[in-house]
């Protein structure tokens, strides 16, 4: 579904029209030179990855029925301070490796193979982008992810490999920094509750100004700081938003909606494109980034041809796709329910050093929306 921009006379619209045909032809002409997306969590959920936010079905939402002070505190640096093991119970379960990048990450890979691609603002944590093959050095991680590690309190780094071993053993173990004189816990680069956003966000942000074309995929465009980029491209640069509710406003000549799941509305602009050969190529080199043992996601299939007949509708349509995401929220809240079983009776017998900090029982109440950071996740 498309929606069209208002026009006025003072305001010439740059693209042709509202489809993306017209898309297609402006993201080949010589005017569109510096490409620029901003990501949220519905490009990573047909990897099987739940966002956090979907009333109901998210995670939080999940979260919100154990022990926890709010189901925010996961995320919170206060919390992971007290108690780390909830944070790392539910860090194995979202691991990288574990999941498939999308027709959507391949895409963008696209977009840099043909150089259009000038900055790609992710509020992703799960490292897809990388994964399917986005050069680092285009990445913007506006709230961190788990591509680094460092101790949260001499800022050490901490070796890739060994926190990967320590959160995928059968039993957790909490990673601690090596520094003798230090011992504090390690965490992924993640941004948390109460904690800034990365540098490397606020010194991109200037760089909008070059943009020549907008793309904006599966966000609620709710969360700032990172909502607020949407308004800091020129006046003139046409903004597309991909995503399966309208959101944000979306008001100007050159803005155009396509209300769908994101890797179909990018399947089809591929064939616009003339990329749908290399998008399939380069979607099929992603099953190589998947651990060993992990079941690879396949895509939906392809809508049939408009020629063809449309078969009957289904009665109570149950793709497998929201089963499998709706199994995962549930199989990563009941770890987490154990997870903090354990951690009670920890703090019961006494605090271990080894796994919480001095004097972690659970008595903070405190909103993370008194955190400047707040909502980031």
């Amino acid at each position: 579904m498309t929606k069209p921009g208002y026009t006025t006379d003072q305001h010439p619209r740059i693209l042709e029209g509202n489809d993306l045909e017209a898309l297609a032809r402006y993201m080949k002409s010589d005017s569109c030179r510096n490409v620029f997306l901003m990501l949220g969590a519905g490009v990573s959920t047909s990897a099987g990855i739940p966002d956090f936010r979907s009333p109901g079905t998210g995670l939080y939402a999940n979260l919100a029925r154990l022990n926890l002070p709010f189901p925010e505190a996961v995320f919170e640096i206060g919390f992971f301070k007290k108690n780390p093991i909830p944070f790392y119970t539910l860090a194995k379960e979202l691991y990288p490796g574990r999941f498939r990048p999308t027709l959507t990450h391949s895409f963008i890979t696209l977009l840099h193979s043909h150089s259009l691609l000038h900055t790609c603002f992710t509020q992703n944590i799960d490292t897809l982008e990388r994964r399917a093959g986005v050069p680092a050095h285009k990445i913007v991680e506006a709230h961190g992810s788990f591509a680094t590690q460092r101790c949260i309190e001499c800022k050490t780094p901490f070796d890739a490999e060994k926190i990967k071993k320590a959160v995928l053993s059968e039993e957790i173990e909490i990673p601690r920094c090596e520094r003798r004189r230090c011992r504090g816990l390690v965490k992924p680069d993640i941004v948390f509750f109460g904690e800034g956003l990365p540098e490397q966000f606020h010194k991109s942000i200037r760089n909008l100004r070059e943009a020549d074309l907008l793309i904006v995929l599966g966000t609620s465009l709710t969360v700032h700081p990172f909502a607020s980029l949407v308004d800091l491209v020129p006046n003139d640069c046409p903004r597309v938003l991909i995503n399966l509710d309208e959101v944000g406003h979306f008001n100007k000549p050159d803005d155009v909606l396509f209300l769908g799941k994101c890797d179909d509305v990018v399947r089809e602009l591929c064939k616009e494109l003339g990329w749908k050969e290399e998008l399939d190529a380069a979607w099929e080199k992603t099953k190589d980034s998947l651990e060993a043992g992990e079941q690879q996601q396949e895509p939906e299939p392809e809508p049939e041809s408009e020629l063809e007949p449309e078969p009957e509708p289904e009665p109570e349509p149950e793709p497998e796709l929201e089963e499998s995401v709706e199994d995962e929220v549930e199989k990563i809240t009941k770890n987490l329910e154990r997870a903090l079983n354990v951690s009670d009776k920890k703090n019961e017998e006494g605090p271990s050093s080894d796994l919480v900090e001095p004097g972690s029982v659970v008595e903070d109440k405190t909103s993370p929306a008194e955190f400047p950071t707040e909502g980031k996740l």
